[in-house]
């Protein structure tokens, strides 16, 4: 099987900030990546260790989201550099991966 090399790139986000949509239409609208996934956390904290979650009685709106896409090395650079006012410092993590091609 061929592979090729790309970079996988996670954004930590927060339902309740709003941020979601935006990137998610940039992603797919302007920066045209290969693929992405939007993630709906059940639990989870961030920095200022404020635990969110989705109990039975109460349905949080501000669960944890992650936006996951992937794309050419060159042009997840590009878009990491286009995303650095949006997303905030720690919140956006990327490695280096394989995906299957023809």
């Amino acid at each position: 099987m061929k592979s090729e090399t790309v970079t996988m790139v996670r954004i930590y986000l927060a339902e309740g900030e709003g941020q979601v949509s935006g990137l998610l239409k940039q992603l797919h609208d302007q920066e045209q990546v290969r693929g992405v996934t939007v993630f709906r956390g059940i639990q989870g904290f961030g920095e200022h260790g404020q635990m969110h979650s989705a109990g039975i009685i109460d349905l949080s709106l501000n669960l944890p989201v992650v936006i996951e896409f992937f794309d050419t090395p060159e042009k997840v650079e590009s878009i990491v550099e286009h995303l650095a006012d949006q997303v905030a410092p720690g919140h956006l993590v990327q490695w280096s991966a394989k995906v299957n091609c023809k």
